[in-house]
């Protein structure tokens, strides 16, 4: 409950059986404090009866034990989708034009100006460089900028992210032994620097 207050999640799942106050008598209290964050229950009980149970208590979906990870997922964009909410990777960034050095990003051109020199930029690299104008500053992950550019979906390995930082690096003019913006936090990720 105090997660819930001091987070405000997007989407809560909550399993069933909990120590304590059972997912029921947490689900309970948060829709009686008004809160109406999406949830999703996790069981082991698969009887109709303990499914009714949850839905009542204001629960808006339901998962029995054992399931795969990628229904899980599913799930939950089906979830936020219905609800309106939207995962990290669906949130819309900022559409104004931001610097980043000499260089200006323009989301709505997909388009990098460094001088007299304008750069074509793909979409997964107009998202990446918002993420980070979003973060300045800050050590971000490279499982967090996958999920947060490719989605939770996205199976892929951290060599692709890698690979785009590369190309973003030259249309930034950042390419060399030593970038001044995107800097390299070995074992951790990427951090931007303006």
């Amino acid at each position: 409950m105090a997660a819930v207050a001091k987070m405000q999640p997007t989407l809560i799942v909550l399993d069933v059986m909990l120590p304590g106050a059972s997912g029921y008598d947490i689900c309970k209290i948060l829709r009686t404090k008004k809160i109406s964050t999406p949830i999703l229950m996790l069981t082991a009980k698969g009887q109709e009866i303990d499914k009714v149970i949850g839905l009542d208590l204001g629960a808006d979906d339901y998962v029995t034990k054992p399931f795969g990870v990628r229904e899980l997922l599913a799930r939950i964009q089906a979830l936020l989708r219905r609800t309106g909410g939207s995962s990290v990777s669906d949130q819309v960034l900022d559409e104004k034009p931001f610097k980043i050095g000499e260089a200006t990003i323009d989301p709505k051109t997909f388009q990098l100006k460094r001088g007299r020199a304008v750069e074509e930029l793909t979409a997964k690299e107009v998202k990446l460089l918002q993420v980070f104008h979003a973060h300045v500053g800050e050590v971000l992950s490279r499982d967090k900028l996958l999920n947060e550019v490719w989605g939770y979906n996205y199976y892929g390995t951290t060599r692709t992210l890698d690979q785009v930082i590369v190309q973003l690096r030259k249309k930034l003019g950042d390419n060399g032994g030593e970038p001044k913006h995107l800097l390299t936090i070995h074992g951790v990720g990427y951090k931007l620097i303006v």
